[in-house]
């Protein structure tokens, strides 16, 4: 072992084109590399085939899959070396793992709302006075022991 350890997350976006072989080869090949430098392969979740929210590489889907491990930053690096050469990987993502969290699947739940009906929009906020349509003048009375201050409306007067 190179370093400290650390638990690490990697989010692998794959070619949802590519053979399903090279993919699970591309997953053994990663925990190889782990296992290989005395880090712990902790878990692999095939999310499976996701519509991407814009085309990658003219793909509209990405396979989606997540993996946790222990391993040093310098096993992490070459992961990430051999994960951009790959051209079956569209995108990636190395993360440190937060003890405790537990990163999973966006899955449809049964009984959940339907996600093409938008959550009910918050409540206007209302003000707390009334705002007037049209602006309305306002008379202001000077206290009676108040100082002139030579405004054009008291010059008129004098």
């Amino acid at each position: 072992m190179f370093g400290t350890v650390t638990t690490y997350e990697i989010l692998l976006m794959l070619d949802p084109e590519g053979a399903e072989a090279h993919q699970d080869d591309l997953i053994a090949r990663i925990r190889d590399l782990v296992e290989r430098s005395g880090g712990t392969w902790r878990s692999h979740d095939a999310w499976g085939r996701r519509r991407l929210a814009y085309e990658i590489a003219k793909k509209p889907e990405g396979v989606y899959h997540l993996i946790v491990f222990e391993s040093s930053p310098e096993t992490l690096d070459e992961i990430s070396r051999v994960l951009k050469i790959d051209d079956a990987v569209l995108r990636h993502l190395a993360t440190k793992h937060i003890e405790g969290s537990r990163t999973s699947a966006p899955r449809d739940e049964p009984g959940a709302p339907a996600a093409s009906a938008p959550p009910a929009p918050p409540p206007a906020p209302v003000p707390a006075e009334p705002v007037p349509a049209e602006p309305v003048a306002v008379a202001v009375a000077a206290p009676e022991n108040a100082e002139p201050d030579d405004s054009p409306d008291e010059q008129e007067e004098e």
